[in-house]
């Protein structure tokens, strides 16, 4: 009785609503995570930082807004569009990558002209240490295509990772001096990203949740991510703080500053 209500149209209906209602979670979370400290001071005109970083935010954005458009293809049924659409995602996704390590090597040169080069260099870790992560999920959701199953669960979290910056932010409005001061201030230690991480994980505790209540058993897909996401968010911060980092990020910073 149970398999033939998990595998009846009711139950095929629900899961669509679940991927499509965690794509508008994460598209607000971006958007929303963003506006304190982004979006409203660029309308303010009190927002200054190099081209490369509104790059990046438009890129980033607009990917969240590409993986919206393409839960709803999924969910509608248009599968050959989304599989079409999908190039277009691999192409999009390549440059995300690109303007993140873009806009990190001018974060750091502005930090290193106001005298907060080595702050700089640690706390970058918490955006290029996943970096690894972001790229493995996404390539072998894109072997995986294919199989819907496996792709759309390595696709949530390849997103509730992604959603970290923007819920950070977040913490940042709510803990900041209600001055601003803090915003010329150095950068604060890499582990002040893990509370934010975890709050990102949540996002894969639901989607395990779902899982384990409409299947009996949670995903592989969630029951190796999570703890992965977890491990990578903890190993970031020992990470930061070596003398091996330093060093590569010396050459980093010089080989694309």
């Amino acid at each position: 009785m149970e398999t033939a209500i998990a595998s009846g149209p009711v139950a095929t209906a629900n899961r669509h609503t679940f991927y499509v209602a965690m794509a508008a979670v994460f598209l607000a979370i971006a958007f929303g995570g963003f506006t304190p400290t982004y979006w409203r001071p660029v309308i303010s005109g009190t927002f200054h930082r190099p081209a490369i970083v509104h790059i990046h935010g438009f890129v980033l954005f607009s990917w969240c807004l590409f993986y919206f458009a393409q839960t709803l293809l999924a969910a509608r049924g248009r599968t050959p569009d989304h599989r079409s659409w999908g190039l277009a995602g691999i192409a999009l996704f390549s440059v995300m990558i690109c303007t993140i390590l873009a806009s990190q090597v001018a974060v750091l040169n502005l930090y290193a002209q106001l005298g907060y080069g080595d702050a700089a260099k640690r706390f970058a870790a918490v955006s290029l240490t996943a970096l690894p992560l972001f790229i493995a999920v996404f390539v072998l959701a894109i072997v995986m295509v294919r199989r819907p199953e496996v792709h759309k669960r390595l696709m949530i979290l390849l997103m509730a990772l992604l959603m970290q910056p923007a819920i950070a932010r977040v913490f940042v409005a709510l803990l900041a001096p209600p001055s601003g001061a803090a915003a010329e201030g150095p950068p604060p230690p890499p582990f002040v990203a893990i509370p934010p991480g975890l709050v990102a994980d949540l996002l894969l505790v639901v989607a395990l949740v779902h899982d384990w209540r409409t299947r009996g058993r949670p995903h592989p897909v969630y029951a190796y991510g999570l703890p992965l996401a977890i491990l990578n968010q903890v190993v970031m911060v020992p990470i930061a703080g070596s003398a091996t980092w330093m060093t590569l990020m010396d050459g980093y910073t010089k080989l694309f500053g």
